[in-house]
């Protein structure tokens, strides 16, 4: 399984598109704003010949979703993530105004994901990592045989999400990291919601929210 990174709108949050060696993709975080946002991620699937057959949120704060509406228009897909993060997605149209936001609505899923479980991707296989703290029901997606993580807002190079946010835990969120991302191989690359990519291995050692 393949990763390609594209960085949208005002909060510099990295949407991931996902394809397996068939062409199907999964489209994860579209964040998306701007009409050049767009075209990019269209153009990339274009070019590649990708099947979009999956929309992800690892969880549903407002600069993870607003790309939703319009991969919604043009695929055809709905939104998948885990059901307690679905009051997160129902708040967004109260505080996007204040923050500048145009929002056009997302769909809500059809399909949750459970806690623990796993994904196909054309025969390729993500596993469920439930990793809360920074929202209520986070949701991060393990590429074993890939090594490679999509961390959406739990763990980032040498920091961890925020947790002053409605449905914040930091004590929730440390916990969650250490059990279920620190336990990964460390050699496992790691690919945020927002900011460059890092490993297991190296957060391990440095990232200075952890007593190492």
């Amino acid at each position: 399984m393949k990763l390609k990174a594209f960085v949208n709108n005002p909060y510099q949050e990295n949407t991931y598109i996902l394809y397996a060696a068939n062409g199907d993709c999964a489209i994860v975080d579209p964040g998306m704003y701007t009409s050049v946002e767009q075209n990019s991620v269209v153009n990339f699937i274009k070019e590649n010949s990708l099947k979009p057959t999956t929309l992800l949120n690892t969880h549903c704060h407002i600069d993870h979703v607003l790309g939703n509406k319009f991969i919604f228009d043009q695929y055809g897909l709905k939104p998948q993530f885990n059901k307690g993060e679905l009051m997160l997605l129902q708040s967004v149209p109260s505080y996007a105004p204040q923050q500048g936001f145009n929002y056009e609505l997302s769909p809500e899923p059809e399909i949750f994901l459970p806690e623990v479980g796993e994904i196909t991707l054309g025969g390729e296989v993500l596993e469920l990592l439930f990793v809360p703290g920074h929202s209520p029901a986070h949701l991060c997606f393990y590429s074993k045989v890939d090594k490679f993580v999509v961390g959406g807002d739990a763990l980032f190079r040498g920091s961890i999400g925020r947790t002053d946010l409605p449905g914040g835990n930091h004590a929730l969120l440390l916990k969650s990291i250490e059990e279920r991302l620190f336990t990964l191989p460390d050699d496992v690359e790691v690919y945020p919601g927002h900011g460059p990519h890092t490993t297991i291995g190296f957060e391990k050692s440095n990232n200075p929210f952890f007593n190492r």
